[in-house]
């Protein structure tokens, strides 16, 4: 379905001063690395297609049990690099429960190991199991092997956080999937500037897992009720191009992006007050010690 250009000087575009000072859903964002090197891997395997269809029944399924093996490494690495950028964009994340970029590393020996012997032999195969198992681990890397957490905060907390923000970045990706459906290209920017917003809370609590008991609705049932209220707002804007629909949500996200900018900034007040209760601890104990700040 065509779209409307949805541009600053289109007539639907921003037309204050504060759309073009707000910060964007894309700042600090970084590249992604799965890119052309993790392409070429679902790309390199295909001439085995042509060898098995040209080759013996034997040789055949060998080939083809090559490719299989080498497209699915291929898909474990995808999905490893885009699990270890999640993890790193956290201060607080459990490692992995598959190490898909290790298991795409032993998966990828394994299929240059299967071609290979069904095109060489058997001294063959364990070469070419060595050398892809090692090229690709070098290439690539290993997964996270530790779970990720602020030092002086026990585990059990860093733990419910991280499956906190999971549950919470789940909720985000549902609204993101659902708002494509209404074919509004200005709500859908809208949704990434509250997703901005909500990530901030998200950032602040992995900062201090101890704020997770004060924050937990706006991770749970807020976010909850937005994702619904964006599945039903796109259903209802996809049939009928309802404007009242359309300035009733758009009047819900921004309730929404003041309460979580509020919430944020309420617990990085707390954050201050903590820091300064814990100075003036530390001076009076050092008072007692008979140590004086002259200045």
């Amino acid at each position: 379905m065509a779209q409307r250009y949805g541009g600053k000087f289109s007539p639907d575009g921003a037309t204050t001063d504060k759309a073009d000072t707000k910060p964007g859903p894309f700042l600090n964002a970084k590249r992604s690395r799965t890119g052309v090197r993790v392409n070429l891997l679902f790309l390199a395997p295909l001439p085995l297609i042509w060898k098995a269809f040209t080759s013996s029944p034997v040789s055949m399924g060998l080939y083809l049990l090559a490719l299989g093996t080498l497209m699915l490494a291929a898909w474990l690495t995808r999905e490893g690099i885009v699990a270890q950028e999640a993890y790193d964009a956290r201060k607080v994340a459990r490692r992995p429960a598959l190490p898909r970029k290790m298991a795409g590393s032993l998966l990828t020996g394994l299929g240059l190991g299967v071609a290979g012997m069904a095109g060489f032999g058997m001294v063959e195969a364990v070469i070419f199991t060595i050398v892809g198992i090692l090229l690709h681990s070098l290439a690539f890397g290993v997964d996270p092997l530790r779970n990720k957490g602020v030092d002086g905060v026990d585990l059990h907390q860093t733990d419910r956080v991280a499956r906190a923000v999971d549950e919470a970045e789940k909720h985000l990706t549902a609204m993101s999937d659902a708002i494509k459906r209404a074919g509004d290209r200005k709500m859908e920017r809208r949704v990434e500037d509250f997703q901005k917003t909500a990530r901030d809370l998200f950032r602040t609590i992995e900062d201090d897992p101890r704020d997770l008991t004060s924050a937990r609705k706006y991770l749970s049932v807020y976010l909850k009720g937005a994702r619904d209220a964006t599945a039903k707002f796109a259903d209802v804007y996809s049939r009928n191009q309802s404007a009242e629909a359309r300035e009733g949500y758009a009047a819900l996200l921004d309730d929404l992006e003041q309460n979580f900018a509020a919430r944020t900034q309420k617990l990085l007040l707390n954050d201050h007050s903590d820091l300064t209760i814990e100075i003036d601890v530390l001076r009076e104990r050092l008072q007692r010690e008979g140590i004086r700040n002259d200045a």
